[in-house]
């Protein structure tokens, strides 16, 4: 049975580095220890928000000619050029022997479905059940539909790692989003992010998953990673 070996790099907050055999995928860079070296370079970003998008991610093409990038189409960049590609929820790109789908969110532009070498791999973006403390019945009502809505229209999709939410900022709803998508999607590891600098929550969120079927993998460090073996 072949393995196919995924290498993720945590940058900072919903930044990751992902190398699968020859081909980087950046998602949704702010700051961190990032390597761009590899021609074969695909940077995703999800939306606009600050803690998702920072332009800097443009100069390095001034180091890696051949480096692609897949953006939310409601961000503009100063300059069109054709190894820009921007997508709205919902649509497609193949770009060489990667696949790529997207979906919406629950909040700014689009969650990521990366198919390469037969591993799926979502970056949920914005996209997370934003159960707030404090807001009216209605307001957490509606959260609740929007986000289940969208994970039935995920559904039926392999995904092997899911980079999702787990925002310590809604406290004891921390893990709501993470823990539904894992019940219904079913992912075969999941990777918490957009934490910021609560490092302790993929901790605590890894110990209280360390009997699901899903293995959550905790990365809290910028510049730390990890290797996953899939058997495909």
């Amino acid at each position: 049975m072949l393995k196919e070996k995924v290498y993720i790099k945590y940058l900072y907050h919903s930044g990751f580095q992902v190398e699968i055999g020859d081909t980087t995928l950046i998602f949704d860079y702010i700051k961190g220890p990032v390597d761009i070296s590899n021609k074969n370079t695909l940077v995703f970003v999800s939306h606009s928000h600050p803690d998702h998008y920072n332009k800097e991610i443009f100069t390095w093409q001034s180091q890696n000619s051949e480096i692609k990038y897949i953006l939310a189409d409601e961000i503009r960049p100063e300059q069109p050029a054709q190894n820009i590609f921007s997508l709205a929820p919902y649509e497609e790109a193949q770009l060489g022997d990667v696949k790529v789908k997207t979906f919406g969110s629950t909040d700014l532009g689009v969650s990521f479905l990366v198919q390469i070498q037969q591993v799926n791999i979502f970056h949920a973006g914005d996209f997370n059940w934003w159960y707030w403390y404090g807001e009216t019945p209605a307001e957490i009502a509606e959260a609740e539909r929007l986000f289940k809505e969208e994970i039935v229209k995920i559904k039926g999709e392999m995904i092997d790692i899911a980079l999702f939410p787990v925002d310590q900022r809604l406290e004891h709803n921390y893990c709501v989003g993470a823990d539904y998508f894992i019940a219904e999607l079913k992912p075969k590891y999941l990777v918490p992010m957009h934490f910021g600098d609560c490092s302790e929550t993929p901790q605590k969120y890894a110990a209280k998953m360390k009997d699901s079927a899903t293995k959550v993998v905790s990365l809290n460090t910028p510049g730390q990673s990890t290797t996953i073996s899939l058997q495909k």
